[in-house]
């Protein structure tokens, strides 16, 4: 048996060209396998993939292939099983895997690199993971949106008042408000599927930027990994990490949907708006005031919006200067991905847990709704439609209508039909038809409207376009 090479000092896996060894320094900046060792399952995978095409096309022979396939599948057991020991300085996991591999089964092992390079390797494992974090993404959203239109078809009757600039503007129902949650990460999960076809081409045989002058097959590594073709230039293949960064910004698109239902949860929790409560599961108290139920799990996820947005950032910096092909910097590209897929996995799961349990306060979200005038509009329409006045001028003479209630400090419905005629003399008594909140949200039946019945209607649609 070939002995395998010390793996330090001037006898590094690259270390054929240097007289010395690199500093300590060096080794820290240098390594990355504290984080790539994420990579592990989908480096094996890619190594397996490679190693059966190089036995197909006769570059390895079946011995060799078998040896190397045996020990790729002990080094998954042990990585799994706790017992593997990664070294730091073997830099990454792609050394890590090659040097117990050359452990276990010797000289062939060195062979499995052959019409390879670490460039295309890492550019495959990253993809790999990337499209394994897209798909558990998707799940996740799916089954926060599951919880949205659960909620909504509970609510689709229950009235509140919807906003613009945070001022009450006109009723609208719940289920509603929700399921236009449930559109929004309907995109995000459209956004995630668009960039999973985008990012499914294999850079594997693309070696270290140019290709290889062995009869590699890359359709077969590319169909073996599921992916739908390999990429067409090697230098792309190399250097792209659009896929990456496709990534981070749908998932920084998803971390703002998620932190603006965050921030109304905050707000409709307050004594002030009293809307809904957040279970014990959810919540937190105070070292100090014992009265106080606080929303820290929305507030976090809220938070993490941040997080992700500074992770989609951080990649864009680091690739917006960088030539072609490979560069070191390219090594940072994997902490921002991870941490982003972790913040936002998290996230996804505690606004799922808290929607699901929410408590709704349907008497204060109804008695809510008609505070501020929210049916003013209604009377603008009424008069349209009934007494066939402009809309420009049906609008003024509302506007007259709230400042008078206005000023008696009363609602719009307590007005007399007296006092309404002394604004305008063609108003009957059926306007009143129009102002209760409910009555209000009733009438909103064009299609996208906040009707009950639409909402009934849109619930099973959601079921069938997301569920």
């Amino acid at each position: 048996m070939t002995k395998v090479p010390d793996q330090t000092g001037a006898s590094t896996i690259w270390g054929g060209r240097f007289a010395g060894g690199p500093s300590a320094v060096m080794q820290r900046i240098n390594a990355s396998i504290d984080f790539d060792k994420r990579l592990y399952a989908q480096d094996i995978r890619g190594s397996k993939a490679h190693c059966a095409m190089l036995v197909k096309v006769g570059v390895l022979s079946d011995a060799d292939g078998q040896a190397i396939l045996r020990g790729l599948d002990q080094i998954l057991q042990e990585i799994e099983s706790g017992r593997f020991t990664f070294s730091t300085a073997l830099e990454d996991i792609h050394m890590n895997v090659e040097s117990r591999l050359a452990e276990l089964i010797g000289e062939a092992a060195g062979r499995l690199h052959t019409a390879r390079s670490r460039n295309d390797q890492v550019a495959t494992d990253f993809r790999l993971w990337v499209r394994d974090a897209v798909d558990g993404m998707e799940d996740a959203l799916g089954r926060l949106q599951a919880a949205l239109i659960d909620k909504a078809e509970q609510h689709a009757g229950t009235v509140m008042p919807g906003f613009t600039h945070l001022q009450a503007a006109q009723p609208v129902t719940f289920g509603h408000h929700l399921l236009a949650y449930v559109e929004m990460f309907g995109r995000d999960r459209s956004r995630l599927k668009d960039a999973r076809v985008r990012m499914n081409e294999c850079p594997l045989g693309a070696a270290a930027l140019a290709g290889t002058s062995f009869p590699i097959d890359r359709h077969m590594t590319a169909a073996e990994l599921a992916f739908d073709r390999p990429c067409a230039n090697s230098l792309d293949a190399v250097s792209d990490r659009d896929f990456a960064m496709e990534f981070l910004a749908a998932a920084a698109i998803c971390a703002v949907h998620l932190s603006r239902l965050a921030e109304e949860l905050v707000l409709w929790t307050t004594a002030q708006f009293r809307f809904v409560s957040l279970s014990d599961g959810f919540t937190t108290g105070s070292s100090i005031m014992p009265q106080k139920r606080n929303p820290d799990a929305a507030e976090l996820v809220r938070a993490k919006a941040g997080r992700v947005i500074g992770d989609l950032n951080a990649l864009l910096i680091v690739m917006k200067g960088l030539p072609l092909t490979y560069s070191k910097d390219m090594q940072d590209d994997k902490e921002p991905v991870f941490e982003a897929a972790d913040t936002l996995e998290l996230s996804l799961a505690a606004m799922t847990g808290m929607i699901t349990d929410l408590s709704v306060n349907t008497p204060r979200m109804k008695e809510s709704a008609g505070a501020g005038y929210t049916t003013a509009t209604d009377i603008a329409d009424w008069l349209v439609r009934a007494a066939n006045v402009p809309f420009r001028q049906a609008h003024h003479i509302t506007g007259q209508i709230v400042r008078l209630a206005e000023t008696r400090g009363i609602g719009l419905e307590q007005l007399s039909l007296p006092d309404l005629q002394s604004v305008d003399g063609r108003i009957t008594a059926d306007v009143f038809s129009v102002l209760g909140v409910e009555a209000s949200a009733a009438s909103r039946t064009s299609f996208g409207g906040t009707a009950p019945v639409n909402v009934a209607a849109a619930v099973q649609a959601a079921r069938r376009r997301f569920l």
